[in-house]
Parts: C-alpha cells; structure tokens; sequence
C-alpha cells in the first residue's frame, strides 16, 4: 500500500475547524503539496486586488461575527467553503465573490476574488479554533499568492504536525490510529530479536502507562510468513530507532508520516519527503528519516513498505541511495557525516543484496521483480476490496461468496489461481503502484522498468560515491571491501539486459518485460520515463522518449499515471484503478522533472 500523494484536480476550498486539530488534518497534504500550486492555479476563480497590493496593513476583527457573516455572504451552495461552485444568488450580493471585512474600529476593507476569500476563511477558522474573539487579521495572509501560502504552511505547519517518534511520549499518537485496533483490545508494538535495548525500553514503558492498554511483543529471530499470518487480528506497529539524550534518557528517532489514516513511516514516499525537508532546511529531520531507514535494514532485513507487522514481507521502490546523496550534500564534510555516510551506505549494500538480487527478486534474466514474499490476502486492504474476486471463485464452486471468503482465509479451501492471484497482488504493492492494470494478475512475472531504473541508479550512486568520497575503495569496520569498479560493472550490465529486455527500438520506449511468457508488455505509464531520473538512457534513447512517448502522457496540469488506451475500457467488473489514467501522481511529476 502507498501513502496518499495522488494529484486531485478540484476546486480549492476551505472547511472551517470545529476542533484544535482539524484544519491541520484537512491541510495534512503530502508534503510533495507544492506541485499541486498549478492545479490550484488552474481550477481557481482568482480576481480582484493583484498580489502584493494591500500586503501591508491589518484589520481588527471580530472573529466569530466576521466568518458567520463570511459564510452566510459567500458559501450559497452551503457546504463550508468557499469554492467557485457557490453561484451567485440572483438579484442579491450573495455569492458576488465580494466581502466587505467590518472592523472593530468601524473600517471597512473589501476582499475580491475566490482565492483571497478562501484565505480569508482559511486563517478565520485558524483564529476560531485558537478560540481568539477578537484579533487582528493581516492582509499579507488574506492575499498571499497560492506558492508562498502552501510553501509557508509545509514550512511552518505541516512538518511539525505530520512528525511522530517512537517512544514514550510519541506512542500516544501512534497508538490512537484505528489500524492499531486489534480482536483482544489491546494495542501491539512489535520489536525485533535484535534490539533487546528496545525490547526492555518498551517493557517500562508498558508497565509505566497502563492506560495505553500496550502489549509489547518481540519478534522471532526468524520471521516467516506463517509467523506474519498467525497476526492476523493481533498486528500492530513496529518499532524504529531509539537514540539516547542527557542523563541517559531515551527518544525516539522522529520520522514523517503522509498524513490522515497513513500514520506511519512509509517506503518510497519519504524520499520525496526527504526532498522536502531539506528544501525547508530541516536537515535533521531528513538525516533522521534516512537513519530509520538503516534501522529497518539491519533489523527487519529490508526497507519495509511500511513499520506495520503486516509489511514485514514486503519492501518498497528503492530510494535509499538517493535520499543518502541528498542529505550528505547538505552536511558539513567532517569525520562525523563521513562516518554517518559510511554507514548509510553499507546498509544500501546490504539491502541491495539481500533483497534486490535475492533469490525472491532476481529472475532468469538477470533483471529483478517486485514479490512480495508473504501468501494469501493482504490483511492491510480495507474491507470488501476484494469482494469482486471471491464472489467470482465462489460461483465456481456454487457458494455465498462471504462463506468462501472465510473459508479460504481459514486455509479450507485450496485455490492455486487465486493463490497466484495474491503473489501478484503483493508483488503490485511492493511496487508503490497499488493498483494499476499494468501489473494486475501479473506483477511477479514482470521486470519492471521502474524498478531496475532504480537499482541502476543504486549502482551507480554507489560506483560514483566510492570514487569521489572514499578514493575508489570503501573500506568497512569489519574489513570488507567495496570497490568503484564493481559497482561501475554492475550498473553497465544492468544497462545492457534493459537494454536487451525492456527497450523497444521501434517504439523508442521502455516497457516492462514478461519473464514467464518472454515478451514485453507494451503498457504507456509514466514508469516508462523512469530511465531519464535515473540517468540510464542514453543521450539519444532520451531524446526519442522525449519527443515521442512524453507526449502520449503530457495532460494539462502534469503527466498522468497511464493512458486511456493502455489502461483499455472502464465497466463493472472491471473498475478504475488509481494508478492509471486519468489519475497523475506526485511521485511521478517530481521524478519526470528531474529527469528532463
């Protein structure tokens, strides 16, 4: 499962809060909100007094007062905001988008314009939820342009709010989330074998705060997939990275979740993520989230999609390289950040290893797959996702379809398609893009060309970094060694079996390739573009995708996840999914930019 950064194409508009934390939850965007500015640019009425003009200045206000006579002037269709959609009243001023602000001094000062206005209610219902009655307003929030509004509130407001630790004070937070609920009541934390510090941190913390009703759990040394499916009904979060402070206390190493009901470290969202924050100057932060990231590795064996018992098979697109690169340029060059580096970087390798050319990933042809290594139904989806499917197998056996729901969850029935069906499903979701009909009913058998533009870039990340940081020779503590050359000589045969599989020279694209039926599978997603991030391409492979399969995805606003007629006909039984057309992602515009 991935974390909510799809592009939406709707009309702008702001909810007033009934509560402290409202606002903040209905503003709780991905952090990648910034590329969302052209869409607002796009559906928004914006009029009136030109940015800049009143910039200065402020008005007293009576707040309760002035956002009830707000919303009874310009909310007519009477939803709570202040949208484009709220029509103008005839032979009236309501809906006129014109409101007259009534001082407390008895000053007048008219807003224009839907946008403005929508600012307006925006830092009103802030107010309100502050429980302020009376208050200056200033003007250069009320027409602050739609790029520094969004960028100050990430700034300012959505990274502290979308920050969470593991540990005592944070667990609050953590446990509060309704995936924690369990069939016994209590709420679980799971730690693994190899963190007995952890473990023993936990068990105070449990017997310190009854009330959070916490079942502290340590994992086996060897976790496997019967072990992960004996917690269905008992799963819960995993622990992540403590640090020690003064006088021996401890804290948890903080990470940002992607908001609303994904209130955990996620895979290959916190790159961008990571981009973010460094952006913001939260350098700390971002450093912290890659030392999570370590964590994972060296503990739970993989990068995991995310900290949750249920993921424990399955990682995500890999990004750890990047996201070392991109912190370590903004350290200072000491022997600290080198030795921090230097760990990054051998937990990169490890994973590298382990899971991407491991016997569950790699294939015949040298390339690598998605696969989840976990069986049966994902327990994280939510209820009736499946419902489709298991109505479908029950006809063929003449049954009600939530009897043989049970049934197969309970291990009753043996159905090898529908046993495959699931490999495949998983495989879709360790791939981020969940779920798209590129790669449904078929992921495991694919090698995709996101996934292996990654891990050349992997190879090369670390072929370059081992030259320019470590003189070509990266040497660890227990004296193994890394050489540029070796990582120079896997990336160049990587791109060779792209190159081999997964280009089509007469299409002048790269399309995923079908291991199991040896052919390629010619589906137009934005994965195609993938080659161009990671440098793969070469100058002239660029151009062609440049000129001729951008195009085929270029919408206004962005690049959409598929084309129509990849994607093929929408009907019911067979619904549209999320990561095809007409939807675009955050993921993909960033890396599409980049790589142009």
């Amino acid at each position: 499962m991935n974390a909510p950064s799809q592009i939406i194409f709707s009309r702008a508009a702001v909810t007033p809060s009934t509560d402290g934390d409202r606002l903040r939850k209905a503003c709780s965007l991905h952090p990648l909100a910034p590329i969302l500015i052209l869409m607002i640019a796009l559906s928004l009425d914006v009029h009136g007094p030109a940015y800049g003009r009143q910039s200065t200045g402020q008005i007293r206000l009576h707040v309760r007062e002035t956002i009830r006579e707000l919303l009874r002037d310009e909310d007519t269709d009477g939803d709570h905001k202040i949208t484009v959609d709220d029509a103008r009243i005839p032979d009236s001023q309501r809906g006129d988008k014109r409101f007259v602000l009534p001082g407390a001094d008895g000053s007048r000062h008219q807003v224009e314009g839907t946008y403005f206005l929508s600012n307006l209610l925006q830092e009103l219902s802030l107010l309100t939820d502050a429980g302020v009655e009376t208050t200056f307003v200033r003007f250069d929030r009320i027409y602050e342009k739609p790029t520094d509004r969004i960028s100050r509130s990430i700034r300012d407001l959505y990274w502290d709010g979308l920050t969470r630790r593991i540990d005592e004070p944070g667990l609050m937070s953590i446990l509060a989330d309704e995936k924690t609920a369990t069939v016994d009541g209590k709420r679980y934390l799971y730690v693994p074998s190899t963190d007995r510090r952890a473990y023993e941190y936990f068990r105070s913390v449990r017997q310190r705060q009854p009330a959070l009703n916490l079942q502290v759990v340590q994992l086996p040394k060897q976790v496997t997939t019967d072990y992960v499916r004996s917690r269905d009904g008992l799963h819960g979060i995993l622990s992540l990275a403590l640090s020690s402070g003064p006088g021996g206390s401890t804290a948890g190493v903080p990470f940002v979740v992607p908001g609303g009901r994904f209130n955990e470290m996620y895979g290959w969202d916190s790159y961008f993520i990571v981009c973010g924050l460094l952006l913001d100057g939260r350098v700390d932060l971002a450093r912290a989230v890659v030392d999570n990231f370590v964590y994972e590795i060296f503990h739970y064996g993989a990068v995991l999609n995310a900290n949750r018992t249920y993921y424990l098979t399955r990682s995500q697109p890999p990004f750890l390289t990047s996201m070392a690169l991109e912190c370590f340029r903004h350290l200072p060059k000491d022997t600290s950040s080198r030795q921090w580096f230097r760990t990054v970087l051998r937990a990169a390798i490890t994973e590298y290893r382990t899971v991407w050319m491991g016997e569950n990933h790699v294939t015949p042809v040298g390339l690598s797959r998605y696969a989840d290594w976990g069986a049966g139904v994902p327990p994280e989806v939510e209820p009736g996702h499946f419902d489709a499917v298991f109505a479908q197998y029950a006809r063929q056996r003449g049954m009600n379809p939530g009897n043989f729901e049970r049934s197969y969850r309970l291990g009753l029935i043996d159905e090898p398609s529908l046993d495959e069906f699931f490999v495949h499903d998983r495989a879709m979701r360790e791939s981020g893009h969940d779920t798209s009909y590129r790669l449904y009913g078929r992921c495991a058998d694919l090698v995709t060309v996101d996934l292996n533009s990654l891990l050349y870039k992997y190879e090369i990340d670390l072929a370059e970094t081992i030259d320019r940081e470590f003189g070509g020779s990266l040497v660890f503590p227990d004296g193994s060694v890394e050489t540029s050359g070796e990582w120079y000589s896997r990336a160049a045969t990587r791109k060779n079996l792209v190159n081999r599989f997964l280009w089509d020279p007469d299409r002048g694209i790269f399309f995923d390739y079908d291991v199991k039926r040896s052919k390629r599978l010619e589906y137009v997603s934005a994965t195609i573009l993938y080659p161009l991030w990671a440098g793969l391409a070469s100058p002239e492979q660029a151009r062609v995708l440049v000129e001729g399969a951008l195009p085929l995805l270029e919408m206004p606003g962005g690049v959409i996840a598929s084309t129509e007629e990849s994607r093929g006909p929408i009907a019911p039984d067979r619904p549209q999914r999320q990561w095809d057309y007409p939807y675009g992602w955050a993921p993909h515009q960033v890396m599409v930019w980049r790589g142009l």
